[in-house]
């Protein structure tokens, strides 16, 4: 079998395009990775902004709370702003928009006693959320959900 030198180096050169055809259909039917779990604490911000937005709305609604219930508000929104900025560092958001807002908050109670119950019972709910997260969290992350789980217990005493 004779075979001319252009029939050679023509085949020679069609080698890395058929190649790279064969490892482009090998990489095209693997399995794409799973998306990766919900962050836990982004629930922890979300309860954290849904606090902030209750405390302030008592702030107006209960002359009485004013004061407890404003420290209660600024607290609440350091701990979702620190919360958030972790969450969109561990996992960058995709896009460039905000995330959407949360539900406006319901009108809140009127009545002292009500609108104390209301910030106690929340308060002991992100309490508990978050020390039931940290045991299970990268020391540098624990750190933080330690924090907001302290910051929660204090609001609680304050409360009264």
């Amino acid at each position: 079998m004779n075979v001319a030198r252009r029939d050679v180096l023509r085949g020679l050169a069609l080698l890395p395009v058929a190649g790279g055809l064969a490892v482009g259909t090998v990489a095209c039917t693997e399995e794409p990775e799973p998306p990766p779990p919900p962050d836990p604490l982004a629930d922890l911000a979300a309860s954290a902004r849904a606090d902030a937005d209750a405390a302030t709305a008592i702030v107006s609604a209960v002359p009485a709370l004013a004061a407890v219930a404003g420290e209660v508000a600024a607290a609440r929104d350091e701990h979702a702003t620190a919360l958030r900025a972790e969450v969109d560092r561990e996992r960058p958001p995709v896009s460039s928009s905000t995330p959407p807002s949360s539900a406006p908050p319901a009108d809140p109670p009127a009545d002292e006693a009500a609108a104390r119950e209301l910030l106690a019972g929340s308060l002991d709910a992100a309490h508990q959320q978050a020390a039931d997260l940290v045991a299970g969290l990268p020391a540098y992350r624990a750190g933080l959900v330690g924090s907001v789980a302290a910051g929660c217990a204090s609001l609680r005493v304050v409360l009264g």
